[in-house]
């Protein structure tokens, strides 16, 4: 049933083309409105965390799943809600399936989702299917870049959620929207010590963002193939991708163990993964910045930023560098 969802969106992405589309869907600018909508205080607004590596992984989340059990489940909800029309047993077959997956997740990621359905009351399945839907489906863009000091600086944006469902009375996807309830910001800690820096959404304890202080950072987009990351899952759960990581844990698994922009660039190129994406990859040093697009057993494709053509950053949303630009960019 998974599959076929996944090959019916994959379909739909495929066959789609940017139209003018009509309210309350018409594309609108908001600069066209001279109003200055950007507040730098805003970003005080996300509350800090630790996760005390130290701990058994079971307790690692219990203060972040007990501050956001509610807006969690709200989101599940609404994910349940925009799937239960095409699949009517989408619940049940959540609650079932999953909840078997979970059982099989390596540590410590294991004890860690069990702790958060402990936590929060909420089915182990649907914890285990939020913390792996950004392996099966995400767009999302990542730029580094350098000034003439060689002064490195890592953005991105994280468009989870775009294309589920439209809320007609908000103009917004539904599941944005809860998600944007649920950002936190992440101390990874362990002797004391800071050992890096995360954005996370609250109960997802992967990686898509994170900075190893005066070393390296982060960020990973999706990268769309035929072999997607419902391959590498079907694979994993079968037994044939044994050794796979999952995307988000890789990253996660990165930042705690690499200490260097070259040790983490080599981790990133050469783990066997169980789906396809890009890593963006900054360092500390004038130069050190990459894209890594990889598929399941290896990379397909390395830029640097060395060697980009811009001369001082590179760009990554949803496809390769250097061929045509994927039409999403154009939505």
């Amino acid at each position: 049933m998974l599959r076929c969802v996944l090959f019916a969106l994959l379909a739909a992405l495929v066959a789609a083309k940017h139209v003018e589309l009509p309210a309350p869907y018409k594309d609108h600018c908001i600069l066209d409105d001279k109003q200055n909508l950007y507040d730098p205080n805003k970003q005080f607004d996300i509350p800090w965390f630790d996760v005390n590596l130290d701990l058994p992984p079971s307790e690692r989340w219990n203060q972040i799943s007990a501050a956001y059990k509610d807006q969690i489940n709200e989101l599940l909800d609404v994910i349940i809600n925009l799937i239960t029309p095409v699949f009517p047993n989408a619940l049940e077959f959540v609650d079932d399936v999953f909840a078997e997956m979970a059982e099989k997740l390596p540590q410590p990621y294991r004890d860690e989702i069990y702790s958060i359905s402990n936590v929060t009351g909420i089915p182990l399945g649907r914890i285990t299917m939020y913390n792996i839907f950004y392996e099966i489906f995400t767009v999302c863009t990542s730029i580094i870049a350098q000034d003439n000091d060689g002064h490195v600086t890592h953005a991105r944006n994280l468009d989870f959620g775009l294309f589920m469902g439209w809320d007609a009375n908000i103009h917004d996807w539904p599941i944005s929207q809860k998600l944007r309830k649920m950002i936190i910001n992440v101390n990874w800690v362990r002797d004391g010590k800071l050992v890096f820096k995360s954005n996370n959404f609250a109960g997802y304890i992967g990686i898509y963002n994170g900075l190893k202080p005066q070393a390296f950072s982060i960020t990973a987009d999706d990268r769309f193939q035929l072999e997607g990351g419902y391959y590498g899952i079907f694979k994993w759960l079968f037994g044939l991708e044994a050794d796979g990581k999952w995307m988000s844990w890789l990253a996660r698994e990165t930042l705690e163990q690499k200490n260097t922009y070259l040790e983490a660039k080599e981790h990133l190129m050469n783990t066997p993964m169980l789906s396809p994406v890009y890593f963006i990859l900054g360092g500390s040093k004038k130069d050190e910045g990459c894209i890594i697009a990889r598929s399941l057993n290896g990379t397909a494709l390395l830029s640097e930023m060395s060697d980009s053509p811009h001369g001082w950053f590179l760009l990554e949303t949803n496809y390769d560098q250097g061929t045509e630009v994927f039409f999403i960019s154009g939505l």
